[in-house]
């Protein structure tokens, strides 16, 4: 019997194992890298090992130290979680030859599906060839033969862009996965993305856990999975639940996994096969009433499947909340979560009010799970909670998962993989609150100066002046001491305190949460506004055509032949940057002369700083001279 178990991950699986590890009365040890000496995965373990010598983002990736981190915490088992380590054959080798229980897969099974483009051929399928890519064969789809979560993935619909995604996909497959292998294969635009959760003892019993829906994706990283697909004639999830199954049989499959396929039409195109729990795993749970951590810990030790998997009802709706801002390109961010809250669903997640977003890792914060009887019941419930949450720090996708949910296009199952490429505009558009600035100085006031004193005659309104984030808009809010209270145009102030404010507007009274963090950050609801002096100090101005780092990170290319002097194009890419495992790309905003060059490969950055200067004054004076 399994006593102790050590998770080989960190974050928001690392701590899901966890619970499930203590309602079995499993110990459990957590491994970390210096980044994460104080992260939630680490402060809920029973016992802890810091994994030494190695860069933050690369820690999770080695293996061997992992494997010594067990035997000096005295486990008697490894969970992988998923990523890093999860798919790796070695790993598992290296840790039953340390006599160490494996909770997953056989090794020959992750080898033979480790590499997306063997798969292909050991399921009868024969993959593009990269050299075999013609004009006639675009759109197509570059993607790292490791790993996932669109990592290492690019569309290409010019021949000309091939050369340098094959470059940029393998530079992030790398850094992701320790493996640059790539592969193409054509791009099905209008399918749906479904997959089939399988679990297999070693007594020849497999189970088809029913079908997720994992359509709705941005930038090849799924957002919003739910189960069961919906619209799926029965015929065509027969046929995914036998080639499931096939795909287990055919590499003497044990415990969880994921088959993935693209669905278009009545026609089913197997993708590849995750040898690991999924992200998306707890709509499964949901659907199916079981835990597929528990499954996973006693396929492990030897436990016998039933015959057959319980009955599935109802659906659930899963939403992954990012660290993302959909202003800046939909660029990772970083700083304090002063607090997540989202109430009435489950929420799976790494961090606690108070921690701190790095740059090392991903930027998913949480996932929030929705069951109810019916599809239309946990989609309403997902949003209703999404709608209500609280989340104060870093800029989210949380809009974005709000209105997705309530898009009529997903409402009505009517989805394809294209959804995000027709509506993200308008779905991450922002949508600031008026009156959330006049709610901010009028809670501000209270909470100072409880108002201080009124006057008898007229007077000049108090004046306070927010920024709003982060678009950086500014704001003026006005407001008077009055006999009866505080006044302001266009609304009746009803009641104040330091933390809410109630106005009616147009007839109709709204409430309003106002929260503080330090001397500047106010929060009104979601909204995060940056109080401002009235008398601002003087700024620097930047030069025109800096180009600024938009997150914290580490340059890890520039484009061909950059160089102070050379002439460059509007939108062509100068630099990389890599942080939270993907890499970001920085363009010319102009054409023009690049008269400044601060980066270079290896140099780390904070956000805002100086990378390069477009001239484009310069390239026109240098035209006009020759």
């Amino acid at each position: 019997m399994i006593k102790s178990v050590l998770v080989a991950n960190r974050g928001e699986i690392a701590c899901r194992v966890f619970r499930t590890c203590r309602d079995l009365g499993i110990a459990t040890v957590a491994v970390y890298s210096d980044a994460d000496a104080d992260a939630l995965h680490v402060r809920e373990a029973d016992s802890a090992v810091r994994l030494p010598g190695t860069a933050p983002a690369e820690t999770y990736l080695r293996g061997e130290l992992v494997v010594k981190a067990a035997q000096a915490a005295g486990a008697d088992a490894v969970h992988p979680g998923y990523g890093f380590l999860s798919e790796n054959a070695d790993f598992a080798r290296a840790v039953l030859d340390a006599g160490l229980v494996w909770i997953g897969p056989p090794p020959e099974a992750i080898e033979s599906m480790a590499s997306k483009a063997r798969a292909k051929e050991l399921m009868g399928i024969a993959p593009m060839g990269l050299e075999d890519v013609t004009q006639a064969d675009l759109p197509v789809l570059v993607k790292a033969a490791a790993g996932g979560g669109g990592r290492g993935m690019r569309v290409v619909r010019e021949l000309g862009e091939l050369k340098g995604e094959l470059e940029a996909a393998r530079a992030e497959a790398a850094s992701a996965f320790g493996d640059g292998e790539v592969f193409v294969e054509p791009y099905l635009e209008g399918g749906r993305h479904v997959e089939v959760q399988i679990m297999a003892d070693a007594h020849d019993t497999v189970w088809a856990l029913g079908t997720r829906d994992c359509t709705l994706q941005r930038r090849h990283q799924k957002v919003i999975e739910e189960s069961p697909a919906p619209g799926l004639a029965d015929a065509l999830v027969a046929e995914l639940h036998a080639q499931a199954v096939r795909a287990a049989r055919v590499t003497g499959y044990r415990g969880a996994g994921t088959v993935e396929f693209l669905v278009d039409g009545d026609r089913a195109h197997f993708l590849e096969m995750n040898t690991r729990l999924q992200v998306e795993h707890p709509v499964t749970e949901a659907v199916f009433d079981i835990d597929l951590v528990a499954l996973q810990i006693q396929v492990a030790q030897g436990t016998r499947l039933a015959e057959e998997p319980p009955p599935a009802r109802g659906h659930a709706v899963e939403a992954r909340l990012y660290a993302e801002d959909p202003a800046a390109g939909w660029a990772p961010q970083t700083g304090t979560l002063h607090r997540l809250s989202v109430p009435g669903v489950r929420l799976d997640t790494g961090y606690v009010d108070g921690d701190t977003i790095g740059v090392h890792y991903d930027p998913m914060l949480a996932k929030a799970v929705a069951y109810a009887p019916t599809r239309a019941e946990a989609l309403r419930t997902l949003a209703g909670a999404l709608d209500r949450a609280v989340v104060h720090g870093p800029v989210t996708n949380r809009e974005l998962l709000v209105r997705s949910l309530r898009h009529p296009e997903f409402v009505e199952g009517r989805m394809d993989t294209g959804f995000y490429d027709r509506h993200v505009t308008e779905l991450a558009a922002p949508a600031p609150d008026p009156h959330a600035p006049l709610a901010a100085a009028l809670a501000d006031a209270h909470g100072r100066s409880r108002f201080g004193g009124w006057r008898n005659l007229a007077s000049q309104p108090q004046v306070k002046l927010f920024r709003s984030e982060p678009d950086g808009t500014e704001h003026e809010a006005r407001y008077r001491h009055t006999r009866e209270g505080p006044s302001a145009d266009g609304v009746r102030v009803l009641s104040v305190s330091g933390r809410l404010v109630v106005l009616e507007v147009d007839g109709v009274r709204r409430k309003f949460t106002v929260s503080r963090y330090g001397d500047d950050r106010v929060y009104v609801g979601n909204t995060a506004l940056t109080a401002l002096p009235l008398l601002p100090e003087p700024t620097a101005r930047q030069e025109p055509g800096s180009l600024l780092a938009p997150m914290p990170g580490t340059v890890v290319r520039l484009a061909e032949g950059l160089t102070e002097g050379a002439r460059v194009t509007a939108g062509q890419p100068l630099i990389w940057l890599e942080a939270m495992k993907m890499e970001h790309r920085i363009s010319a905003p102009a054409s023009g002369t690049l008269t400044a060059l601060h980066a270079a490969p290896g140099r780390q950055v904070e956000v805002g700083a100086l990378l390069a200067v477009v001239d484009v004054v310069a390239a026109v004076q240098e035209e006009q001279s020759v």
